[in-house]
């Protein structure tokens, strides 16, 4: 099993290129020269797209498509409603045999579904991003993925793990959550699949827990995921390489590690 993290969700409405606000609840990536503002949910759906391209091997072009995708279809919010019976991330019908409703509202369902039905486009990699997405989604207007696709490259990259510490969260929420490792360990795991080793420790005045991951890309994939869900699991804080994020200083964004874990270890607390 896996475990958890440290933060506070965010949010923020839309996609403009903006240097967000450090105040109130927000997530902002930085990438390709833009800063993007992410509400909580969109920052969680990257990751969990991004976790999700780890499990099933899929390459970073793949979450490329999946993100234009995504952000043309819902936002990349998990919706709960949409044209005709189309629900969540990609807007899947369960007439059209994705699924049922229920599944195709969990996010790492529908996007396992998308990325097997991404693999099985002859040649996809080697088509253009909007047309790789509208062979999968079969949509009324498959051009309308172009606007999204220099976004969705700029955020795969940093939500893949590619570039370090580029996404970030914050909360001014003063309502303390119950820590639950085991319910975030459990949904890690579903996520990326197995992830090497993890040992419980302590830290202070509370538990600390050690993720060993194999590679840098990896552990910033992980590092992110756990962030980006602090909120849901009552983690307050991520150290990996060097550097940490807190969920009390979060719109700080990673700050440099005074005491970094080993090398390969991700700290949660």
């Amino acid at each position: 099993m896996l475990l958890s993290v440290a933060l506070a969700a965010a949010v923020y409405v839309g996609f403009r290129r903006i240097q967000p606000i450090l105040e109130g609840t927000g997530c902002r990536a930085v990438a390709g020269g833009e800063t993007y503002a992410l509400d909580p949910q969109q920052a969680a759906v990257a990751a969990t797209i991004a976790g999700v391209a780890h499990k099933q091997s899929m390459p970073e072009d793949a979450v490329t498509i999946a993100y234009a995708t995504a952000l043309q279809e819902s936002k990349m919010h998990n919706l709960h409603y949409g044209d005709m019976d189309s629900v969540g991330v990609f807007q899947q019908r369960p007439s059209e045999g994705w699924g049922s409703t229920r599944e195709l509202e969990d996010p790492v369902y529908a996007t396992t579904k998308f990325f097997s039905a991404l693999a099985a486009v002859h040649g996809y990699l080697k088509l253009p991003v909007y047309q790789a997405a509208q062979a999968v989604q079969r949509s009324a207007d498959g051009t309308a993925y172009i606007q999204y696709e220099q976004m969705g490259a700029n955020l795969a990259g940093v939500f893949t793990g590619q570039r370090a510490h580029d996404v970030s969260c914050w909360s001014d929420s003063t309502t303390a959550k119950r820590t639950d490792l085991a319910a975030a360990d459990s949904e890690l795991a579903r996520t990326f699949g197995a992830i090497p080793e993890q040992q419980a420790g302590s830290a202070g005045s509370g538990p600390r827990v050690q993720l060993r991951v194999p590679q840098s890309p990896v552990g910033w994939e992980v590092a992110t995921w756990l962030m980006t869900h602090a909120n849901s699991y009552g983690i307050h804080e991520v150290r990996y390489a060097g550097y940490q994020w807190q969920e009390s200083t979060g719109f700080h964004g990673w700050t440099e590690d005074a005491g970094p874990p080993p090398p390969g270890v991700i700290q949660l607390s």
